[in-house]
């Protein structure tokens, strides 16, 4: 164990106060000062938090007493208020040194409040949250969304002490107190430029390709998941100055968004780096398919379609050329308006390790539509460059890179660190 470790405890006693003594009891058993963050909104609790919900919802805006009477008319005003004080309140703290991790322990509105608290705070600072929510499925992105939370699943609702619960609070405080006394922290740096590469599954060798040559360059290749939350969470560090550059090789979820696949990344896909000028290289990887599984509705409304199933949960369909021209009309508008240096290539042989000669999703037809669409949308469809190799290779890898490499030379703007 490395010193002594702030960890705060976001809670509200008023119903889970003797949970809630359990949990700093093991915490300050370990080594470590637990700061107890009262939010508590229904009833006064039966003894006050390190931090009192009374200064909490002061810091909010409002007395604890108006909060009181809006959680019960306007509960979503006295919530956002409670949230609003606590982040303000954790945020100086962090300021000051004096925090090193976060847990939150409850239900649905504990849940809401901790996990917003969370996502305001660095990246690479530990923070989980307990919760009987932390699997729903309606919620989980609100909970989360791109930010770095640990979420456990408690099964059981934090009420009331008994031996199962018990077990599962015990894990969550191990686990937090093992994130706080294993980090490296927030000061994150690095001393080589650093290039987003979007990847998933059916680009993998080129990406892993890829980021060999990159390193042999001189960079750190930083590979960003395009499953919907992976990319999404790629275009808010390139916001934040993460990255140098992109080799944006699976933009898949462009076409994810339009057709409400399982991979939608939101409507602000390849718009980071059009709007902050960083230099990329993107391909079309991804737009050949749509994910639909576990989607009975999707899956018979595309049963006339090649679908590839993977497993029960993932299920690929193939695009149609109607489809791929809509996706060419939002990357050309995108692209039109990108502020640095981009080149779109286009793998002559095919866009993943699906759509190849001699597989069901090959249609090199619809792939074709695609690329007369985009040339015709772009104001200069000289940065399209069609190349005879298909995707799934290192020799397309090594044509991206290269590509990469010779924008990157025109540009050299340095990145700002991650805040």
């Amino acid at each position: 164990m490395s010193g002594r470790k702030g960890i705060v405890i976001v809670c509200n006693l008023d119903t889970r106060g003797e949970d809630i003594v359990f949990v700093k009891d093991l915490i300050a058993g370990r080594g470590h000062d637990a700061i107890l963050l009262d939010f508590s909104m229904e009833e006064p609790p039966p003894f006050a938090g390190d931090i009192r919900t009374e200064d909490v919802a002061a810091r909010g805006g409002l007395p604890i007493e108006v909060v009181r009477e809006k959680y019960r008319s306007d509960r979503d005003a006295a919530t956002n208020n409670q949230i609003r004080g606590a982040a303000a309140i954790v945020d100086e703290l962090v300021a000051q040194g004096r925090v090193h991790g976060i847990i939150g322990i409850g239900g649905g509105t504990a849940t809401l409040v901790a996990t917003s608290i969370m996502k305001q705070l660095p990246f690479g600072m530990p923070k989980l949250m307990a919760s009987p929510m932390a699997a729903h499925p309606a919620y989980i992105d609100k909970y989360v969304g791109t930010r770095d939370i640990t979420m456990h699943h408690t099964v059981l609702d934090i009420v009331k002490m008994n031996p199962l619960l018990k077990a599962q609070i015990i894990n969550a405080v191990g686990a937090i107190c093992g994130m706080v006394e294993m980090t490296q922290g927030t000061n994150i740096s690095f001393d080589k430029p650093c290039v987003a590469i979007s990847s998933f599954g059916f680009g993998e060798m080129a990406v892993q390709s890829a980021m060999g040559m990159l390193e042999e360059a001189g960079f750190i290749p930083i590979v960003c998941h395009a499953q919907g939350k992976g990319d999404r969470a790629m275009e808010e560090m390139i916001r934040d100055g993460a990255f140098h550059g992109v080799l944006d090789i699976c933009i898949g979820g462009v076409m994810e968004h339009l057709f409400k696949g399982n991979r939608d990344p939101g409507p602000e896909r390849l718009m980071a780096a059009v709007e902050t000028g960083i230099p990329m290289v993107l391909a079309p990887c991804g737009l050949d398919i749509l994910s639909y599984g576990g989607r009975a509705d999707m899956l018979a409304q595309t049963r006339d379609r090649v679908q590839y199933v993977q497993d029960a949960l993932r299920v690929q369909v193939r695009t149609t050329a109607d489809e791929l021209r809509q996706a060419a009309d939002v990357i050309a508008q995108r692209l039109n308006r990108a502020t640095g240096p981009w080149t779109f290539l286009v793998p002559l042989r095919g866009w993943s390790s699906l759509d190849k000669e001699g597989r069901p999703i090959y249609d090199p037809a619809a792939d074709a539509a695609f690329v007369a669409r985009l040339q015709e949308k772009l104001d200069d469809r000289s940065r399209v460059k069609e190349v005879d190799l298909h995707l799934y290779t290192p020799e397309f890898a090594r044509v991206a890179v290269d590509e990469f490499l010779r924008l990157y030379k025109s540009v050299k703007a340095p990145a700002r660190a991650v805040a």
